[in-house]
């Protein structure tokens, strides 16, 4: 049965929905209204403020914490500078993705690591030999995601010991929130402008109360996790047990994925030390990848005409989807399946993440998606689109 995070107290007053979800064993608000529309043009024009809180956190100190950090992840988490924040995958030994999350170097020899899903016990299955500590704090953090374009004001007005408007992109800070010591990272899930506030979980509900005080001024709301779930997929984030699945689960091989066939070869530092997977990725740059993630736009007159042949107007889910779908070629070849997508409000378009043959990754490539109309399976041109497809500029501003 699933447990309340530290802001339970608050989330399920709010709540009119009593619309919930089990995010990693707690309770979580999917939407506070009985639609999740209003919580979406939040994070687009205000601020919207998601409790994250069932994040895997894992804090790594000591005099090795760097050099285990580089030998268990892609990235070599020696070069981050104090400070900074970065996004990455872990893979096994056969450079296959366990999961994604960040990093973020508190100190010289102190980094926080969130996951989807729990990683302690593998961590420390590889930290023989370093001279590390690892701690899960998932229950003793608490973690709210403060999205949109006026996050940044409600944040200055009750934060002292920080400049937030020098905090760059993917920086991170310690600084006092209503008197509460709190780190801040300029991360977020949803490709808006936002931050992510990292509470002691016993003054959770004082840090909740003071940023909804504060914000009521800049149009503040709560917002659940379905409306979250569309920005990301504007934003192409991947999700792991939707876009991909973790090689620590996967019963057949052609489940797991590596990080270039997820869009996540940018994280990826190969000409360094040994780190787990490294050989297997060597040896995947040197033969290609045989599939790659891309974001798919429909071509929004075929699919209204499939509708108008039975006298219909076009129907679009009302929030993101989780279904593999079907892709394939001109000549109708299946080349790969949809994994997730969502009518965009903002864009109008109708957006989805898919998994497809490499050959057929280049932006422009024309595909073929499948669509139901009345019971009926048919096909509708979507268009490989180079991602994201939302990336407003103040995200990064």
């Amino acid at each position: 049965m699933p447990i309340p995070t530290p802001f339970h107290e608050r989330t399920s007053a709010l709540c009119v929905s009593l619309f919930w979800k089990d995010w990693s064993g707690y309770h979580a608000v999917r939407s506070y209204d009985t639609t999740h529309e209003r919580e979406y043009f939040t994070l687009h024009h205000a601020a919207g403020l998601i409790d994250v809180s069932p994040l895997y956190k894992y804090e790594v100190t000591g005099p090795d914490a760097a050099a285990f950090l580089a030998y268990v992840t892609v990235k070599d988490i020696r070069r981050l500078k104090v400070g900074r924040v970065t996004y990455l995958c872990w893979c096994d030994d056969h450079g296959k993705v366990a999961d994604d999350g960040t990093v973020s170097r508190l100190g010289q020899d102190r980094f926080r690591i969130t996951a989807a899903e729990p990683a302690g016990a593998w961590l420390m299955q590889r930290a023989a030999g370093y001279r590390v500590q690892i701690v899960d704090v998932s229950a003793s953090l608490a973690a709210l995601s403060l999205q949109g374009p006026t996050s940044r004001a409600i944040l200055k007005e009750i934060t002292v010991g920080a400049d937030l408007d020098a905090l760059r992109y993917f920086g991170v800070t310690e600084a006092s929130l209503a008197g509460i010591p709190v780190h801040i990272s300029r991360t977020g899930y949803t490709g808006e402008l936002g931050f992510e506030i990292w509470i002691p979980a016993q003054q959770a509900l004082a840090a909740y109360d003071a940023l909804m005080t504060a914000g009521q001024a800049h149009r503040i709301g709560p917002v659940g996790l379905d409306a979250m779930d569309m920005t990301r997929i504007e934003a192409g984030y991947i999700m792991n047990g939707v876009d991909y699945f973790s090689a620590h689960h996967c019963l057949l091989e052609s489940r797991k994925s590596t990080p270039y066939e997820l869009g996540l070869g940018r994280t990826v530092d190969l000409q360094r030390e040994p780190f787990v997977g490294q050989e297997a990725l060597k040896a995947e740059v040197a033969s290609g990848s045989a599939w790659a993630i891309v974001g798919l736009v429909y071509d929004w007159d075929e699919f209204e005409a499939l509708f108008a042949a039975v006298g219909l107007p076009p129907q679009v889910p009302a929030g993101a989807w989780r279904s593999p779908v079907p892709v394939y070629s001109e000549a109708g070849r299946q080349v790969g399946y949809a994994t997730s997508g969502s009518w965009s409000p903002l864009l109008k378009k109708n957006l989805a993440l898919a998994s497809v043959r490499a050959a057929h990754a280049a932006p422009g490539t024309k595909l073929k998606i499948e669509v139901t109309v009345e019971f009926h399976r048919r096909l509708v041109t979507a268009t490989v689109t180079k991602m994201p497809f939302y990336d407003p500029e103040r995200k990064r501003r």
